[in-house]
């Protein structure tokens, strides 16, 4: 490994377990290096293993500043132990002694109520996959199918929202939404390796891989073995995961059928609803029987796009209009982001009220980001109204006491009769909140000041950069 003055620091390919996490914060895999497309590259070790490579891995891992896995050792505590440990490390992996710790095992609730397992490697662990995934990102890119856009350079779930838009708008109305029951934990391991062999000569490589893979798990301080999946958490697993399911995209593919894929959501589209149930029969048997994974069969169903009841895919959904599609943020997304927000402007919190404000800020930005390609002007509008209540109450809330509620508005600016009957009110937070002496008081302009982000403008300023990028990375693609 290189010394310390020579590693910097840039992201890590690392999910966070929200809807997407809830996904909200949806993102997409970097780019991958130029002049790295040769497959069969009976010296793909050695490129992995080549001192810019770990370098660059170690720098991925430490900007993302991720758990210690089971041996307890810190992001920070690894570069020490690498210029320890180094050339012993990468010893053990050409003459294949290497052996991966087991992953520890953390289980992240689903909004659903079912529980998200991830498997945290420990860092040394993740370094030597990150140093893999950039070696055969490469590799694979090119292979991977138009419609998978999961953990790809230049892709996101924007980009696989807008996409089925412009399906449905040209008569793909009909859709089968397909649901992997523990997708990652059942990845079969034999059918995998054998995947990867057609494109790696290089069997020290695939031997590597099938260790990660067989490492084990440790839950409750009890290490478990692992005979199938590839643990969610480790930056090789998403590689792995698109590998797996580019059969399946290419498979459908070939029969003409329109499939968008992030990750295990899987949607495919045809013309009529007799259509789309011949999909779901015939798709739920290839996934079964073909890449022995199993189908949530409760969950995987049929819809008509527009019906935004049914629909939800990424946390959007579509209404039809005489002009077409529009893209719409689902009623469950709405709900979760308002219970966000609630339980960020919950009155006894005890925090400053600028400090309450920039944590709001902090959300609504990122949840903009990724949700600002659905038309939801008028839900801003009346986000906007609501959440300056909600602060408001915050503030009267720690403002205490009458005497003291009394003399702050007469500071800013109340008449002393108005800031008088105002304090004396008996009347609830919520209710004094919506009051013309406190929306005087704690006016628009001086929530601004102190850092409210007003969501309206937010959300306008962010839809166009959206759309700016969706049509940047359309264009690439097209070239």
């Amino acid at each position: 490994m290189k010394k310390a003055e020579n590693i910097g620091s840039d992201g890590c390919l690392q999910r966070d377990s929200t809807e997407c996490k809830g996904y909200a914060e949806a993102q997409s895999a970097d780019r991958p290096e130029t002049g790295e497309t040769g497959s069969k590259t009976p010296e793909l070790l050695e490129r992995i293993l080549d001192r810019n490579n770990l370098n660059r891995a170690y720098k991925r891992v430490k900007a993302n500043k991720g758990a210690p896995g089971v041996d307890g050792m810190s992001v920070e505590a690894a570069l020490p132990w690498l210029k320890e440990h180094g050339k012993e490390l990468t010893d053990s992996i050409r003459e294949g002694k290497y052996k991966p710790d087991p992953v520890r095992r953390k289980g992240i609730p689903k909004p659903d109520g079912g529980v998200r397992n991830l498997g945290i490697p420990s860092v040394k662990d993740r370094i030597i996959q990150q140093a893999v995934s950039q070696k055969l990102m490469p590799i694979y890119e090119p292979l991977f199918a138009d419609g998978s856009y999961g953990y790809r350079p230049g892709r996101s779930g924007q980009d696989a929202v807008l996409k089925i838009r412009a399906y449905a708008e040209d008569g793909y109305e009909w859709a089968v939404l397909l649901d992997l029951s523990k997708y990652f934990d059942t990845l079969n391991h034999e059918k995998l390796l054998n995947l990867l062999r057609k494109e790696i000569d290089d069997e020290r490589v695939i031997q590597l891989i099938k260790r990660f893979l067989k490492s084990g798990v440790m839950e409750d301080g009890v290490v478990m073995a692992t005979e199938e999946g590839s643990p969610q958490g480790g930056p090789l697993s998403p590689l792995l995961a698109n590998v797996y399911l580019n059969e399946f995209d290419h498979e459908y593919e070939r029969r003409n059928v329109p499939v968008i894929r992030y990750a295990d959501d899987i949607v495919l589209l045809c013309k009529s609803e007799r259509a789309a149930q011949r999909l779901l029969e015939s798709s739920t048997r290839y996934l079964e029987g073909k890449l022995k994974l199993k189908v949530n069969r409760e969950k995987s169903h049929i819809a008509k796009i527009g019906t935004i009841k049914e629909f939800k895919f990424l946390g959007f959904a579509y209404s039809k209009r005489k002009n077409g599609y529009l893209i719409r943020v689902h009623q469950k997304s709405k709900k979760k982001a308002k219970d966000k927000l609630r339980a960020i402007t919950k009155r006894n919190r005890g925090r400053e009220a600028r400090q309450i404000i920039a944590e709001t800020k902090r959300f609504i930005q990122g949840w903009l980001n990724y949700y600002a390609i659905a038309e939801m002007k008028t839900l801003m509008h009346e986000w906007d109204s609501w959440l300056r209540r909600r602060l408001r109450m915050y503030i009267w809330k720690q403002w205490k006491n009458p005497r003291t509620r009394f003399n702050n508005l007469l500071k800013l600016g109340i008449p002393e009769k108005y800031a008088w009957m105002t304090a004396m009110s008996r009347r609830g937070c919520w209710f004094v909140a919506g009051t013309t002496s406190v929306g005087r008081a704690i006016s628009n302009e001086r929530l601004v000041k102190a850092g409210y982000c007003e969501l309206t403008s937010a959300y306008e300023s962010i839809k166009v950069a959206c759309v700016e990028r969706a049509v940047y990375r359309t264009v690439c693609t097209v070239r």
